[in-house]
């Protein structure tokens, strides 16, 4: 039930004959921030008072003589310039109560929208193990799956892996000159990131040892203009000096992210030259960045032997990534990875050429495109393709093979100008009406508001964090004076069930807590707390339900019965509060899709909590003054359970029955 759809449709009938657009003046309805104004407020009539020549309140009484919801609301009334308040009646909440008990789906209808939803999720390098860059991408794009195949939609989920790129040739060039090709059959998955990690640390410490002069000289030049600016403004004309104080402050941040570089450089260097193996292999492999490159080229050419590596190395790879999106809970209909999509790159491009849309550049095949600075390059001068061709021909096979309505890239945000170009490309290919949208996602930081990294520098890995967030879980959750409390006692093997899913759980729901487009820092203590804005509070929250549930020795059958024997009579405020709190479910998984914001739901479910916590403290379930007051509060309550189980795993969060 998504009740402001519905009062829509009633202010829609009302405006008919008032405006040429009723549609987008009965969308101005809003939850009151005030349950004495009301549950629900509409708000045109501020903006239609101006095309009616008519004072706001007496456009707003006319609407309301004219809107017909007595079997929804109480008289409407209205308030200041034209607020227009809306009371839900008890009967209509009871009805829809009724209605969503014994409902899996909780009320929520399924949308009539046809034709399917691609969403391009996660997307990591598998040659490489998942780092803490890779956990937005993958729960956002997870949850968006999740919530918009609930509402009906025909989702298909496309895991779009990078399998044959430079990360190979790491891998190669590392087994052909570090590795024990015994070991590694012995022990593939770790010995291969080993290999891994070697090579990329050598890459990185001649990358630093290059950069490094070009850093420091920047910090120079950087100072010294700085100097400049501070000392030549109090000379500057009192308008001026606003300014000039801005981009002195602009200058002070890019010398303290120039230096958090340097230091990053140094740390870099440090580790190899401090470690005599290390810095043996360095000094042998002088060339190995240019190597690495020769050996991913050699790949892509289609030389037998590195053929044969890449295909010896790939499923475990493969298997080492699954095996985190097992710990995830987090499947995906298609793993079509760049290598499936290697063979269409070159006829993707004479595509292009054919169409008059890529031309030569350099000796480099660009695709030129009006609104930007950059073409987008889609054949190097050496004959290679670019992730820019390969999202091309991904996106022209998903078009012929799932014929989608809409694609979503749920990818950060650094890469919005790809996607900008991506898209405006498509455009001029001719994609049809299918829609193209990117889901951009800021970055998770430390709690120095820096990106999250290592002290060396490189990104913290992905099961490390995991393992952390089950470990602090288990400590809040199971900490010994909470044991004391179970009845029977917990065991050994059920403590780590519940610390796994509150710890991936805090991790996923404090993720999706923030609007995707805004950086977070990560804070593990806040995120296992059972207090404050966490799933654990959730979740403590449903197995407090199910206790409930147990004392009173009720199933949700036996909860129907009760209802159909005694009915159904809000008694209480809070049990008012709870009802209509319920019956926002759908309105808050609408608003998910709308914006593909997983936030909504994380904020509903949190509210939701927080109102079940008020009844719970204000209206007493197995002490209820009369049967059917037992009933309505059994019903809210088994309810709530439903739907809070429902949401969290909507989120990819786990429940338990109790914690």
């Amino acid at each position: 039930m998504h009740i402001p759809q519905l009062l829509q449709q009633r202010f829609v009938d009302a405006l008919k004959d008032l405006t040429d657009d009723p549609d987008a003046f009965a969308s101005m309805i809003r939850s009151t921030t005030d349950p004495n104004h009301g549950d629900y407020q509409c708000n045109s009539a501020m903006p239609l008072c101006k095309a009616l020549k008519q004072p706001s309140r007496e456009v707003a009484e006319t609407l309301v003589s004219r809107l017909k919801v007595d079997d929804l609301c109480e008289t409407p009334t209205v308030a200041g310039p034209g607020f227009i308040n809306l009371k839900l009646r008890d009967e209509f909440l009871t009805e829809q109560l009724r209605a969503m008990l014994g409902d899996a789906r909780c009320g929520v209808a399924k949308t009539q929208q046809g034709g399917s939803i691609v969403i391009d999720f996660s997307s990591p390098n598998v040659a490489k193990p998942m780092h803490v860059g890779h956990i937005r991408s993958t729960v956002i794009g997870d949850a968006l799956a999740r919530t918009l195949k609930f509402l009906g939609y025909q989702t298909i989920t496309d895991n779009h892996l990078g399998d044959w790129g430079t990360q190979f040739g790491i891998i190669i060039y590392g087994y052909r000159h570090f590795g024990d090709p015994q070991v590694v059959n012995q022990n593939p998955v770790p010995e291969l990131s080993k290999l891994y990690r070697h090579v990329n640390q050598l890459i990185e410490y001649r990358k630093a040892l290059a950069s490094k002069p070009k850093t420091i000289e920047a910090i120079e030049t950087a100072t010294n203009d700085l100097a400049a600016a501070e000392s030549s403004l109090a000379s500057l004309p009192a308008k001026e000096q606003k300014k000039a104080k801005k981009n002195i402050a602009s200058q002070q941040r890019r010398i303290a992210g120039l230096r958090d570089e340097l230091q990053s450089l140094d740390g870099k260097i440090q580790a190899v030259e401090s470690d005599a193996a290390l810095m043996a292999d360095a000094q042998k492999h002088s060339d190995i960045d240019t190597a690495v490159l020769q050996e991913t080229a050699k790949l892509h050419r289609g030389d037998p032997e590195n053929l044969a590596l890449w295909e010896q190395f790939l499923p475990f790879c493969k298997d080492e990534i699954n095996r985190i999106y097992d710990r995830l809970d987090i499947q995906f209909d298609h793993t079509l990875g760049e290598s499936f999509y290697h063979p269409m790159l070159g006829p993707i491009v004479e595509k292009l050429e054919t169409m008059g849309l890529a031309s030569q550049s350099d000796g480099a095949t660009c695709v030129f495109l009006d609104g930007f600075d950059a073409p987008m390059i889609v054949r190097k001068q050496d004959g290679a393709f670019l992730y820019a061709t390969t999202d091309l021909a991904t996106l022209e096979y998903r078009l012929k093979t799932f014929q989608p309505a809409e694609i979503v890239y749920v990818v950060d945000s650094r890469q919005s100008e790809h996607f900008e170009k991506l898209f405006a490309v498509a455009d001029a290919v001719g994609t049809g009406d299918v829609k193209l949208v990117h889901v951009n996602f800021g970055t998770v930081l430390g709690e120095d508001g820096k990106p999250m990294k290592t002290r060396s520098g490189s990104l913290i890995g992905l099961e490390s964090l995991l393992d952390d967030a089950v470990d602090r879980a288990k400590q809040v959750v199971c900490n010994p004076d909470r044991l004391e409390n179970f009845d029977p006692p917990m065991d050994e093997s059920e403590q780590e069930a519940i610390a796994e899913i509150v710890g991936i759980g805090a991790i996923k729901f404090a993720d999706l807590g923030h609007h995707r487009t805004s950086d977070y820092r990560f804070n593990l203590d806040k995120m296992v707390a059972l207090d404050g804005n966490t799933s654990a509070y959730v979740q403590y929250s449903y197995a407090r339900i199910q206790k409930i549930l147990e004392r009173a020795e009720k199933a949700e059958s036996d909860v129907i019965d009760m209802v159909e024997s005694h009915g159904i009579q809000l008694t209480h405020p809070a049990e008012r509060n709870l009802a209509l709190m319920l019956l926002k479910f759908e309105e808050a998984l609408v608003a998910v899709h709308k914006d593909y914001a997983p936030n909504m739901l994380v904020d509903y479910l949190l509210e939701t909590a927080k109102v079940y916590s008020k009844f719970n403290e204000s209206c007493h379930v197995l002490r209820a003054e009369s049967p059917t007051i037992q009933a309505t509060r059994l019903m809210l309550v088994a309810l709530c359970g439903r739907i809070l189980g429902v949401g969290l795993n909507l989120l990819g969060v786990g429940v338990v029955q109790r914690m």
